[in-house]
């Protein structure tokens, strides 16, 4: 049985905590937040603490909590030699105090609390010092039916940036199209295949290839038509920063 106490309570943290919960070889054997009230609710399910100091030995220590505070948690912690871990995908792993054997666990997927999540269909970055850390952490992921990656920390970085143009800001991009739409009173549901469309397309073909519309086609009257119908002057620059990246990458 691998033992894992779990530090923070956020989006990420809460998935990892359920998901954890179904692996038969795992057991989340304490839950930290530094406010406990978050994790009151799981107080039936696992012992809970909000104090370091009452943290119990474990296989690893997995921080989910936001970048900026990783370093100074991980150096709050009152033991050494234990193998620590960060989620994030853009924070270093020498974040985590040197007094650790340190890693990273990092589950490239969107989180929101309040949506289910197949976690066998997200995949699990990996970064550590040890090849033995890297075995474990590879069990772990492995354990949630997940596939695992051995990435450096030059990648790790570029897959996390990758991701935000990716999730991040195709989500605004959607919210835009539905300020267009809301406005003139049409049904945001009516583009709904043409988002699933366009995520299964890449799928199969490169992104490259995958591409259409009238600024691959340099369709100038249509460009000028649909800068007419935009009023707000944000959705206006979006449009145009995209149009010209689009025909920049397309030779128009």
């Amino acid at each position: 049985m691998i033992k894992i106490v779990l530090l923070g309570a956020g989006n990420v943290a809460t998935h990892l905590y359920k998901v954890f919960k179904t692996a038969s070889n795992i057991e989340v054997v304490q839950w930290y937040n530094r406010n406990k009230k978050a994790i009151e609710s799981y107080k039936n399910e696992v012992e809970i603490t909000d104090d370091v100091n009452n943290l119990i030995e474990a296989d690893v220590y997995i921080i989910a909590i936001s970048d900026d505070a990783i370093e100074s948690l991980s150096a709050s912690l009152p033991f050494e030699n234990r193998l620590v871990v960060h989620t994030s995908g853009s924070a270093r792993l020498y974040d985590i105090d040197q007094k650790h054997y340190r890693g990273v666990f990092y589950p490239l997927q969107t989180f929101s609390k309040a949506v289910d999540l197949d976690f066998t269909t997200v995949p699990i970055c990996i970064e550590t010092l040890r090849k033995e850390d890297f075995k474990l952490l590879e069990t772990i992921g492995q354990s949630l039916g997940c596939t695992t990656y051995k990435v450096n920390p030059k990648q790790r970085p570029a897959l996390h940036l990758a991701a935000v143009f990716i999730n991040n800001f195709t989500n605004q991009i959607y919210r835009v199209a539905h300020e267009i739409t809301e406005k003139q009173g049409a049904d945001f549901d009516i583009l709904k295949p043409l988002i699933t469309e366009t995520a299964r397309k890449v799928q199969e073909v490169s992104p490259y290839l995958a591409q259409t519309g009238p600024a691959k086609r340099n369709d100038k009257k249509t460009i000028k038509r649909h800068l007419k119908l935009l009023d707000n002057p944000h959705h206006e620059a979006i449009y145009t920063l995209l149009t010209e990246s689009i025909k920049k990458t397309h030779g128009q």
